[in-house]
């Protein structure tokens, strides 16, 4: 019919016109784009989504997920510095694929797929230190279609913490402790771990060689917990968005080491030339709490300390907790401690897995969440 009312009113041109136009439409007709922005796509931990260009993603664990139906999907992605590396679970398998972004492009996340409806998480195995990771969308194909937003989890919880909440070296089973990013994998570190076992939501404020009083490098965690983008002064972190049921905070492992290096520039800094008084890092750890506990008034925190030597038996650095805690006398502030595992370097992959257990114990033991 519409070619015939063409031909009688002589205008064969714009048919062609318009039959020009289907055809590239219809090539792209098995493709769809999902924008960053879209509110069916589920972000996890401190990404900043307000950019006009996509959503940028920087701490340890932060994750984007999407159920969809298609065939095959991918990711349009571009990496500052081309040293992060992502876990991609599909249909919440515990197999996964690994993508290292560097420039912007699609990275292809999953394909020959069934039909039907599927579910896809990226998953920020490395630490900030590694670099910005623009997130700008997903392209399904394979008559794609999207589906309604993942269902939101009954508990969540926050970790606090450094390279051993980071999970950093937990892959390199050589025993080398390497600190390239490809062996570290937060997926497999304890904080992941219990928030898998409890089906909770989390997000994670970790940086390895991180302390209260001292770190490996010039910033210590009470100057960055609350920032948005850990790399910037003025970027903070709007706490209202995110009201977890549960804290962790596992940190003092490096002040231990460091309170003992007064030739380093940090020590200087921050210290001067003495090691300061035990009632000094008491104050610090209690000052640091008491800023959370601003934040989140009836949250339930744990403080917690191992599974590394400065939490050998008798340490001064669990006294140094515990007087803190005391100090504050709230009965939803609580202590727990991980023995020293007895070993070289940091956590394995078992000894992760040992944290977990151990946490999970005193959580299901002491804290109705």
């Amino acid at each position: 019919m519409i070619v015939m009312e063409c031909l009688k009113k002589n205008k064969i041109s714009k048919l062609l016109f318009l039959l020009v136009i289907t055809f590239f439409c219809c090539g792209k007709k098995d493709e769809l784009f999902i924008k960053y922005s879209n509110s069916q796509i589920e972000y996890w931990g401190r990404i900043d989504t307000s950019k006009v260009k996509g959503a940028e993603l920087y701490w340890s664990g932060t994750s984007i997920k999407l159920n969809f139906k298609g065939t095959s999907i991918k990711a349009l992605l571009e990496d500052d510095k081309g040293d992060n590396y992502y876990n991609v679970i599909i249909d919440n398998d515990s197999l996964y694929k690994i993508i290292r972004p560097n420039k912007k492009q699609y990275y292809e996340l999953a394909s020959n797929l069934s039909k039907g409806k599927h579910s896809i998480e990226i998953f920020k195995r490395t630490e900030w230190d590694r670099g910005k990771t623009t997130f700008h969308g997903f392209l399904i194909k394979g008559n794609p279609r999207l589906l309604t937003k993942p269902i939101v989890k009954k508990k969540s919880i926050e970790f606090y913490g450094n390279s051993i909440t980071a999970g950093y070296a937990v892959e390199d089973y050589s025993g080398r402790d390497m600190p390239d990013s490809t062996y570290t994998n937060h997926y497999k570190s304890y904080a992941a771990i219990t928030s898998r076992n409890y089906d909770a939501q989390f997000q994670t404020i970790c940086k390895s060689g991180i302390g209260i009083t001292i770190s490996w490098f010039p910033l210590i965690m009470p100057q960055i917990y609350d920032r948005l983008n850990p790399n910037e002064t003025k970027s903070k972190w709007d706490f209202s968005l995110y009201k977890p049921d549960l804290v962790v905070i596992n940190l003092f492992q490096n002040d231990s080491w460091l309170i003992n290096k007064p030739e380093r520039e940090e020590f200087k800094n921050n210290f001067g030339k003495e090691i300061p008084s035990d009632e000094f890092f008491i104050n610090a750890y209690q000052k640091f709490v008491i800023g959370l506990r601003k934040e989140y008034p009836k949250t339930k925190i744990i403080c917690m300390l191992g599974s590394m030597d400065a939490s050998i038996k008798e340490s001064k650095w669990i006294d140094y907790i515990k007087k803190a805690v005391s100090n504050l006398n709230d009965k939803t502030i609580y202590t727990h401690f991980v023995p020293y595992k007895e070993t070289n370097g940091h956590p394995s992959e078992k000894e992760q897995e040992e944290i977990a257990k151990s946490l999970i114990q005193f959580i299901d033991t002491n804290i109705d969440w």
